[in-house]
């Protein structure tokens, strides 16, 4: 019997916020394929009979574990039900959409299970929504580190400062004094409002506010580290007046 893949979003982190169709994909897996950013309240919902391997990158390591990831994939969809688990959603900077492509390619059934990504969950146990009828009619999603096979960067700092109300980087944090300092180049004011955000929606979620000019030291002050993600517009400033979490 040829098996499925499941490709299932964890979520950003609070094992409470993944959704009841993955949690079933879960329960049914003959085999769980999941990242390092998957929590530990997720991976205690595998079942027992279930195999689990850790497929998680390390830092620098762009391209051997993917194609060992999709190695797995293909050997065990022969004969089982596979969930491809990953942090957030699987098509917001996640490779879903590449696993899916070499799937598709070798003919093995595939499902996509959306998650909620970091950069919107985040933000929310912040108290910054990240669009307001007042200060927001637009947000783009925007990855700080690019595949380092491109010759060069696809992202447009520059012309990105002056066309979108709120901005959410992810995986940003290592290059964020340049990404300052890019943005400020391209017309944005020295002063708009930054908020660094570590382990969002987790027990150990912190959250460091500054500007485009400060924020950066702040960050090393408070020791900020990855996973962060980064938001930059007016919308940082409700936190003081809307942020729920104590």
């Amino acid at each position: 019997m040829r098996g499925k893949v499941y490709i299932v979003g964890a979520g950003p982190g609070d094992h409470k916020l993944i959704t009841l169709k993955a949690v079933e994909a879960i329960k049914s897996a003959d085999v769980v394929l999941y990242d390092r950013l998957v929590s530990k309240g997720i991976i205690s919902m595998i079942p027992k009979s279930a195999e689990k391997v850790y497929v998680g990158r390390d830092v620098g390591d762009d391209y051997k574990h993917q194609d060992y990831t999709n190695d797995l994939m293909l050997k065990f969809a022969k004969t089982k039900n596979v969930v491809r688990l990953k942090g957030g959603d699987p098509f917001i900077f996640g490779r879903g959409g590449e696993e899916a492509e070499f799937l598709k390619s070798h003919k093995i059934k595939y499902e996509i299970i959306p998650g909620i990504t970091s950069g919107i969950g985040s933000a929310e146990y912040s108290g910054i929504p990240l669009t307001h009828r007042d200060y927001a009619s637009s947000v783009v999603f925007v990855t700080g580190h690019e595949d380092a096979k491109k010759k060069k960067e696809y992202v447009k700092w520059k012309r990105l400062a002056k066309s979108v109300d709120t901005i959410v980087i992810m995986m940003g944090l290592s290059r964020l004094e340049k990404i300052c300092k890019e943005l400020v180049a391209g017309g944005l004011d020295k002063k708009t409002p930054v908020a660094v955000i570590q382990n969002g929606t987790t027990p150990q979620h912190r959250m460091v506010k500054g500007d485009l000019s400060n924020i950066s030291q702040k960050v090393i002050q408070a020791r900020i580290r990855a996973p962060s993600i980064i938001i930059i517009g007016k919308v940082v400033n409700l936190s003081e007046i809307i942020g729920w979490r104590k």
